[in-house]
């Protein structure tokens, strides 16, 4: 990384930064059990021209990994004198949930659920809000890099509220698999920098606990689009994909029978209405259940953990689905 200078700070100025260089920069946010630092790892490239602020966010879930690499890889192969604007990756979030390598923060909650957070709250609320209104509430664009939870795989999709123009485009500029068309609520940091204007999108990059190099670099021709878009670097904006299964919603389909667990569709497989999606076994492998698909939909995401408590979720189905081109020519001559 060419022209990088080291920081140790408790809030995110951008304009405190030098233009033409990479800051790394570790911003305090809380203190552990026993008044040590509890800091969050933050990597800032300012090109030398004013323009937007891209924030990028990984591991708010401690076990997500993939986006880490992503921002990684993205500030390497940057060329600082055609940037123009600023990148702000947030490497880890969670800094205590990955130390447990574990989702949750480090007194067992969502970090995603709980948003804005109290400045006098409990410990994860804290955290939370201090992350909001230190980091994040800096950016005019945000990506919320995720992956599926223990025992569960995804596909590469998005989560985006297609009815804001910018949002939308910044999905069909991934050119992932799916677009789930998903209003964000204000608990997550998604829809909590909404609510501020900030625009903003989650990619879902597969899996947990690993890192993907296919799905991380789709992701990354997927937000260099973006920059592209945004006039923040030069570039042509490349689309792979020749068309996006969208949703209009979706729902994840739960057991009401405990044992084994066996899921038999594949990831993104289209569904009819009555196909066989799962079964359930005893211990000593008797059938006790089948299940079935309710209506026509296609595969986002689903359980791989054979071990089922009733209860337990056995495939994430998106409906009302139809197919929508990435980013036309036509759109492009018309940004």
């Amino acid at each position: 990384m060419e022209g990088q200078h080291s920081y140790r700070i408790k809030e995110l100025n951008i304009e405190s930064f030098p233009k033409g260089q990479i800051s790394e920069a570790w911003l305090h946010i809380i203190n552990n059990g026993i008044g040590e630092p509890v800091r969050i790892p933050i990597i800032i490239a300012k090109g030398k021209e004013d323009g937007p602020v891209l924030g990028l966010n990984a591991a708010l879930h401690g076990n997500e990994l993939n986006g880490i690499p992503v921002i990684q890889k993205l500030i390497n192969d940057l060329n600082l004198d055609e940037l123009r604007g600023t990148i702000v990756g947030v490497l880890v979030a969670n800094v205590p949930g990955l130390l447990l390598e574990q989702r949750a923060f480090n007194d067992g909650v969502d970090l995603n659920r709980i948003s804005p957070g109290k400045r006098d709250g409990t410990q994860s609320e804290l955290y939370v809000y201090r992350l909001f209104e230190r980091i994040v509430k800096k950016f005019d664009y945000l990506i919320d890099l995720h992956t599926a939870s223990f025992g569960r795989v995804n596909t590469y999709y998005i989560r985006a509220d297609m009815s804001d123009k910018m949002s939308s485009r910044m999905a069909r500029l991934q050119n992932p698999e799916i677009i789930l068309n998903h209003t964000p609520i204000g608990i997550t940091l998604r829809g909590r920098a909404a609510i501020h204007g900030i625009k903003t999108i989650t990619i879902e990059l597969r899996d947990p606990h690993l890192f993907q190099r296919d799905v991380i670099n789709d992701s990354l021709t997927g937000v260099r689009n973006i920059l592209y878009d945004l006039k923040m670097l030069p570039g042509e904006i490349l689309c792979p994909a020749d068309d996006i299964t969208l949703c209009e919603s979706s729902y994840w389909l739960y057991t009401d029978e405990g044992g084994i667990l066996n899921v038999f569709p594949q990831l993104g497989q289209q569904l009819k209405k009555g196909d066989k999606i799962a079964a359930v076994k005893t211990i000593f492998g008797k059938t006790v259940k089948e299940y079935f698909c309710p209506e026509d939909g296609v595969v986002i995401g689903k359980s791989v953990n054979p071990i089922n408590q009733s209860g337990s979720r056995i495939l994430h189905l998106g409906i009302n689905t139809k197919k929508i081109p990435c980013i036309t020519a036509q759109e492009l001559d018309h940004q």
